[in-house]
């Protein structure tokens, strides 16, 4: 790629390692702050429970809209939002005041993150171009998490305010290189039907509402009828939201996306994959912490080597999607976490780090392999007008996995009465959602041809095209 291809690529890689490092950090953090602002165990939990909430509640609206009101904008000013809210968090003295703040990054997030997707699928050329900045983007995201962990556990040291101001720092230099960067493009035209509001409130509702139900799992049966009564309105909304969209004249979201198997298989993909992928890390951390005795930064070490995606991500995996396709590939990737997670299930309570490696070098190789692959086959053959619509499902997609693998970990884990017993009956959960992955991935192998021919959808003129060189 040109010059000035890589630097737009790196600015947008900029931003979603900002958002990999925000959530690693604070999950570092967390402890300290409790302890230092004399936080409740329920507040404490709702620190990070908050972003997840405000991220997987809006981030289809904030897709949709990076497609109706314009990318740039969408990406630059909810970058700022999240810059100011981020550095709001560190000036915090009261739990509802952090709280506050990070469910305003998530949604923050939740805009930003889908724009700067449908920045590249829209400014790179279909194709091995636009696979390698995907993978590239994919990698960093999950590098991102990864040494974000090692870099909180550092600035832990020197204060948990500092896990909140040096997003900032690294927020301001994305911003300041985005604005000269990425592409202005052509004003989106209106709807002509008007912006559908009424399919803007009711998904934003019924996401918040799966999401906070899918959250309240980490209470096991505790309160289990409220935990119900909040997912069953959020199921009811969200069929409000569909007979809405049916009659829309000028639909936030064409039902008929939902219909494109490929789309719906690789957005279902990410999630069990992602899902798993985060229930484990929050296994393996308890684990290392509460029945080991590590600290924060020992873990955050021991853990690096699951950052080994960053690297393969965007070197060897448009290799293999070159030569066996994104399908196997994917396929690949499911196979090895299943064989990865299953290495852990006997873990006891003395195993040396020696025995513990193979399960988190694989675990890394197997993110490198899935992730790109699912982002790539996410938003392929989808019109440019769309772009947004289907890197939001994608996103909303990864934001519900990583909040149902985390939930449901905990509350296995709670279930089984704790202790080691606990940490594997709870790993048994994320060895299950690679299961289902695969066999969900091994239909997009067998797949007949037609499904694997990029349909047109049924969408206006296309817009002139952004390009970079």
């Amino acid at each position: 790629m040109p010059a000035r291809a890589w630097a737009l690529l790196l600015v947008l890689c900029g931003t979603i390692f900002l958002e990999g490092i925000d959530v690693a950090m604070l999950a570092v953090a967390v402890p300290s702050i409790r302890s230092d602002l004399d936080l409740s165990t329920g507040t404490a939990a709702w620190v990070m429970s908050a972003y997840v909430l405000g991220y997987a509640g809006f981030t289809l609206l904030g897709g949709r809209a990076a497609d109706l009101l314009g990318r740039r904008r969408m990406f630059l000013g909810w970058l700022t939002v999240f810059l100011l809210f981020s550095g709001l968090g560190g000036f915090a003295t009261e739990g509802w005041m952090l709280i506050t703040a990070r469910f305003v990054t998530g949604v923050a997030a939740a805009f930003m993150t889908p724009a700067a997707m449908s920045i590249i699928t829209t400014s790179y050329e279909e194709g091995p171009q636009r696979n390698q900045a995907l993978l590239v983007f994919a990698g960093t995201a999950a590098g991102g998490f990864t040494l974000g962990l090692v870099i909180g556990g550092l600035l832990t040291q020197l204060g948990w305010r500092w896990v909140f101001f040096a997003p900032v720092l690294l927020a301001a230099a994305v911003l300041l290189a985005a604005a000269r960067l990425v592409p202005r493009e052509a004003r989106p035209e209106k709807a002509a039907g008007g912006f559908d509001l009424a399919g803007a409130l009711t998904a934003a509702g019924a996401m918040l509402l799966l999401a906070f139900g899918i959250v309240r799992l980490e209470h096991g049966l505790d309160g289990w009828p409220l935990t119900a009564l909040v997912a069953a309105a959020g199921l009811v909304l969200a069929g409000v939201f569909v007979a809405v969209e049916r009659r829309a004249t000028a639909p936030l979201v064409r039902l008929g996306l939902l219909r494109k198997a490929s789309t719906v298989r690789a957005d279902l993909g990410a999630l069990l994959f992602v899902g798993s992928f985060f229930g484990f890390q929050f296994v393996a951390t308890l684990y290392l912490q509460e029945l080991r005795g590590w600290s924060s930064l020992e873990t955050a070490f021991a853990l690096l080597v699951m950052g080994v995606d960053a690297i393969l991500a965007p070197t060897l995996t448009p290799r293999l999607v070159a030569r066996f396709g994104n399908a196997r590939v994917i396929l690949g990737g499911f196979v090895l976490a299943i064989g990865s997670y299953a290495l852990f299930l006997p873990v006891g309570p003395d195993w040396s780090y020696a025995a513990m490696f193979p399960t988190l070098l694989l675990t890394g190789l197997a993110f490198a392999l899935a992730y790109g692959p699912l982002t790539i086959a996410a938003t392929d053959g989808i019109a440019e007008e769309e772009q947004g619509l289907a890197s939001g499902l994608l996103t909303t997609a990864v934001q519900f996995g990583s909040a149902v693998g985390i939930s449901a970990v905990t509350a296995v884990y709670g279930i089984a009465g704790g202790g080691l017993d606990g940490f594997r009956a709870a790993l048994v959960v994320p060895l299950a959602m690679v299961a289902i992955g695969a066999l969900v991935a091994a239909t997009g192998v067998r797949a007949p041809r037609a499904d694997r021919v990029r349909e047109v959808p049924e969408v206006p003129e296309a817009a002139p095209k952004v390009t970079v060189s």
